[in-house]
């Protein structure tokens, strides 16, 4: 038995044999799963350990991944993912060279919160306060650090002290609030004592200084707030929001994964749509010559024998799905890959007790499948379409009309685009092929489509939900934490599977 809530049991020989046989050619929906004893007294998510593993070195306070599509994760998604217990992933979704665009959105997921900001924005006292004003635009940010040439503090410089004030004739030494002045704090401190601090003191902000008085951090009050508030927030050492970015695998890939580094991404994904391929191989290859140990996810993958190519490779987690999710055609249009339930039970099998992190990418097409997709095999969930349409997502809300059969009158209803990132629009947009320098776009074949859904609500509440349904599941498997409920479906797979007829499957799926 593991002793790391996080960390997925390793199946036995006789477990691993009986569920393989069970779910070949399956998906969520060719099962239901037998109830047990519940053993807990409250379905809540703040009391029900959900923790898993994202890869090696990465845990996550709940299993749920934002998928790296353009139309599904830029830095509002990642802020609430993260924020909410998972973490996000930015898309490659910009066109070859376009580098930085990625990188701001990474920064931005960075900078949203923190413990104590490291590089906060700063301004030299000379500068004029329209450059400063410019600045705060620019950033999104009230306060500016005031710095000279050799980084020493000087001064803080907030919006209020700009109001009413002709800023082409004020330099920012004549508005702001000088260093004598400040409440500053020399060498480190603990979040509480800041805390502690800023009552004793009346102040929001403490800037950190060194023993020459060069800056060395700022802790604010609000950054202090948001952590209590968000106590499951997924977090880096600094108290940052954690976010991962995807690179490809062909032309711009390791340029981009170092300006990506730089950026202070904490995974990166080499995404591909065939991740068993030579393609892969060198692109592995040559990214750990290169960055060593960085973190990095690899895929996407439905068999063992990729699954174990990839770890040979040296990943430090897999996407696990080809051609499941809901902008995918390509099941439809080459007649390769793998029912979902199988792919991820061959993969854990395969991966057993390497530490690498096993993600369930594509098929979920409802809340219970989330359950299921973290019994067989996967230690979280990769959902792109389920966040689709959201205030976060990219895109603009488009409204079209849609007809009413019982009245048979025509409403303006909001939509949003969701779209395969191998569907003709992406690639288009992206211009990035993998096997090709120049190629037509006409002369592709698409593997993915472009679809219209319903613009929705926040992300979070779906997140919320579908936390709280998790732990339902939870107390109907007869557990009180995730982990509890992956060891007693491996120690006795057939006490829960349940192989549904065609009538039964409509029975519980069909409403």
């Amino acid at each position: 038995m593991t002793t790391d809530p996080s960390r997925f049991p390793v199946p036995t020989d006789t477990a691993a044999q009986l569920v393989l046989h069970l779910t070949r050619g399956c998906t969520f929906d060719d099962f239901i799963l037998a109830p047990q004893r519940s053993v807990v007294f409250r379905r809540d998510p703040a009391a029900i350990d959900l923790s898993c593993r994202l890869s090696r070195r990465i845990t996550l306070n709940r299993p749920i991944v934002s998928a790296n599509m353009d139309t599904v994760t830029r830095a509002p998604m990642a802020i609430v993912q993260a924020e909410e217990g998972g973490i996000g992933i930015i898309d490659r979704g910009f066109r070859p060279g376009e580098i930085e665009p990625q990188v701001r959105e990474v920064e931005k997921v960075k900078r949203a919160q923190h413990g104590v900001i490291g590089d906060p924005y700063s301004i030299a006292p000379e500068a004029s306060l329209d450059d400063a004003a410019a600045v705060m635009n620019r950033s999104r940010v009230g306060t500016l650090v005031v710095v000279d040439a050799a980084g020493k503090l000087k001064g803080l410089l907030t919006q209020r002290d700009m109001r009413f004030v002709e800023r082409a004739e004020s330099r920012v030494a004549d508005r702001m609030t000088p260093f004598e002045n400040l409440v500053v704090q020399q060498g480190t401190l603990s979040l509480d004592d800041a805390a502690r601090v800023m009552v004793e003191r009346k102040i929001k902000k403490l800037p950190l200084v060194d023993e020459g008085g060069r800056l060395t951090g700022l802790i604010t009050a609000r950054d202090i707030a948001r952590q209590k508030q968000l106590p499951f927030a997924t977090r880096d050492a600094h108290g940052r929001l954690m976010v991962g970015a995807a690179i490809g695998a062909t032309g711009d890939y390791l340029e981009r994964a170092s300006e990506l580094i730089r950026a202070g991404v904490d995974v990166l994904v080499i995404d591909i749509a065939h991740g068993h391929s030579v393609v892969m191989e060198r692109a592995m290859r040559e990214f750990r010559e290169r960055f060593g140990d960085v973190e990095v996810i690899a895929g996407n993958v439905a068999t063992a024998e990729g699954a174990r190519f990839l770890l040979d490779l040296g990943a430090d987690g897999i996407k696990v799905g080809i051609g499941p999710g809901g902008g995918c055609t390509t099941r439809i249009t080459t007649s390769f890959g793998v029912p979902q339930v199988q792919a991820l039970v061959e993969c854990r099998v395969a991966v057993a007790d390497s530490g690498l992190g096993v993600i369930a990418d594509g098929g979920i097409k409802r809340h219970g499948a989330l359950a299921q997709a973290l019994m067989f095999g996967g230690d979280c969930c990769m959902l792109g379409s389920a966040f689709a349409g959201t205030e976060e997502a990219p895109g603009e809300v488009v409204h079209k009309s849609v007809l009413i059969a019982e009245s048979q009158k025509s409403v303006k209803v909001p939509f949003k685009v969701l779209r395969g990132m191998a569907s003709l629009e992406a690639i288009r947009d992206r211009l990035d092929v993998e096997d090709a320098d120049r190629v037509e776009i006409e002369a592709l074949g698409a593997e993915g489509m472009e679809i219209s859904v319903p613009a929705r609500g926040s992300a979070r509440t779906i997140l919320r939900d579908m936390t709280k349904h998790l732990c339902s599941s939870i107390s109907y498997g007869g557990a009180d934490s995730l982990a509890a409920l992956r060891r007693a479906f491996w120690a006795a797979p057939e006490k829960y599977l349940i192989k549904q007829s065609a009538s039964s499957r409509r029975e519980s799926y069909e409403r």
